[in-house]
């Protein structure tokens, strides 16, 4: 307790409470629990879009007349949404690994022009090492599969497009 007593870093900057408020956060935590939640909740981010790309892909002369590839062209459009959306994810979590990992902590008493950086002690180092290992990298690990499931998705859908 001495240490967090004699810790300079103001307590919303620390690498575990980041962890924490990413952890409680509405929108970072879909990746937090199991993964049917974060694929139900990308998967309703798909859904909210198609219209909006099916309507613009209905713009096109030509997939006008073509409505199977106007359906998958629109489809394929609007996975782009849930794509950006992993890719906010997994800076907000590599972020917050990097500064768990990391064997100081760099903060800002008062604005961004006095920042510092601070040694961490032996104790959090290990802490915020298992918080890492065992919290953090799994939920990466989540997050990668599902960039990799959505890429592949819109590589088979615009393959299938230029396919019909």
């Amino acid at each position: 307790m001495a240490e967090a007593v004699s810790c300079p870093v103001p307590p919303e900057q620390r690498p575990l409470e980041e962890f924490q408020q990413l952890s409680t956060s509405w929108f970072f935590s879909w990746p937090v629990g199991d993964e049917p939640f974060l694929t139900k909740s990308l998967a309703i981010s798909w859904i909210m879009v198609l219209p909006v790309c099916l309507l613009v892909a209905s713009g096109s002369w030509a997939l006008k007349q073509d409505p199977p590839r106007l359906i998958v062209a629109g489809a394929v459009s609007a996975l782009v949404l849930p794509l950006f959306l992993l890719m906010r994810q997994w800076l907000g979590w590599t972020y917050v690994m990097k500064r768990l990992l990391s064997e100081s902590v760099d903060y800002e008493e008062s604005g961004w022009y006095d920042g510092q950086t601070w040694e961490k002690p032996l104790s959090w180092r290990e802490q915020d090492l298992l918080v890492a290992r065992h919290e953090v990298r799994p939920i990466l690990g989540r997050l990668g599969r599902a960039m990799a499931t959505a890429a592949g998705l819109m590589l088979v859908g615009a393959s299938l497009c230029q396919a019909l």
